[in-house]
């Protein structure tokens, strides 16, 4: 079933591509104006409002409506995950009790594009009372939320994207990224490094790139397949087995200096050349890798060793504090992948 007059040719579907992506290509071409001047305005009143920020004893409190408000909750979140403790306080919800969650060491950004909505004002004269100030983000530096301000930054822009002129487009787009300005200068001023920033992110799997160490991860103890070169090849069969990590460590019988490793790989070459009547006669040191495996220190992060491993196309590194120092641990890719690395 078409939708299509039977008059009227159907469009030429390249045609109908072109203009979509002309379109969209508008669109940003628009936004990217508004950024631009966004930037070539940016003066001292900003830095007025770091400072103003900066100086809190309290929190952050982000607060506006509709559109806006959908931006400062983006905003509150970006501030609280880069050491700026901060939350979003919804106007109307303020004017029926949640102002009671401001007190007077906090500051306030306010959003509104017209710097006349109607629910945020309603907030003004509490804040006043309270002597909390406000960072104002308007487009209109004679409204009524700019003459109340400490400080005001303009987030005007030429023209919205929408083409009806209507819909915030540009303008929510300006006021994103002077909130991020906003939260990513008071993160350096803050000293905010990236241990801080893992910290406030314990689930995902960026906090645990930052945040989980080898020594987290490693088997060790009794559970650790350990070897001396004097074991008898069957018994470390029997070893590698039971540890399941489908290799052993090899070490000194008298100080436990790491000597090297029997893997899965070495007791297969040893079935491939060895005579099975032989096997029970043959001993750990005769048939482990001749070189010293890769190692890594517990205090190393473990995405530091999943890139080792991926470097040398391999499944297990020896964990120990130095490299003369004993073996503490063996961590495995599998180990790795579970943690969700």
């Amino acid at each position: 079933m078409t939708l299509l007059s039977p008059n009227i040719p159907p469009l030429n579907p390249s045609a109908v591509t072109a203009n979509i992506l002309m379109q969209g290509k508008t669109v940003i071409a628009i936004e990217i104006e508004a950024l631009q001047a966004l930037h070539n305005r940016l003066n001292d009143t900003f830095e007025e409002a770091i400072a103003l920020l900066e100086a809190t004893h309290g929190r952050i409190i982000v607060t506006g409506m509709g559109k806006s408000g959908h931006i400062g909750k983006k905003i509150s979140a970006t501030l609280a995950s880069t050491g700026s403790p901060a939350y979003f306080l919804h106007p109307a919800e303020g004017r029926h009790g949640d102002l009671g969650q401001v007190t007077p060491t906090d500051v306030v950004i306010a959003l509104s594009n017209s710097g006349e909505t109607e629910e945020l004002l309603g907030l003004l004269p509490t804040l006043k009372q309270l002597g909390v100030p406000v960072v104002a983000l308007t487009a209109r530096s004679d409204s009524t939320l700019a003459k109340f301000a400490s400080v005001v930054l303009d987030v005007s822009v030429p023209q919205e994207a929408c083409p009806l002129g209507l819909a915030p487009t540009a303008s929510t787009t300006v006021t994103l990224a002077l909130g991020d300005a906003l939260a990513v200068v008071l993160q350096q001023r803050k000293g905010f490094a990236k241990e801080d920033f893992a910290l406030f992110h314990p689930a995902g799997s960026l906090g645990k790139r930052l945040l989980l160490k080898v020594a987290d991860l490693m088997t060790s103890g009794d559970k650790m397949p350990l070897l001396t070169p004097d074991v008898l090849f069957l018994q470390a069969l029997i070893t590698i087995s039971e540890k399941q990590l489908g290799m052993a460590v090899v070490v000194a019988a008298e100080t436990n200096q790491l000597l090297g490793v029997l893997t899965d790989g070495d007791v297969r070459r040893v079935f491939q050349r060895v005579a099975p009547e032989t096997l029970h006669q043959l001993t750990v040191g005769e048939l482990m890798g001749q070189k010293l495996p890769k190692t890594i220190a517990p205090e190393a992060l473990a995405s530091e060793a999943l890139a080792v491993m991926e470097q040398f196309k391999i499944t297990a590194l020896v964990v120990q504090q130095t490299p003369n120092a004993p073996p503490v641990g063996v961590v495995h890719l599998h180990d790795l992948l579970k943690s969700g690395l």
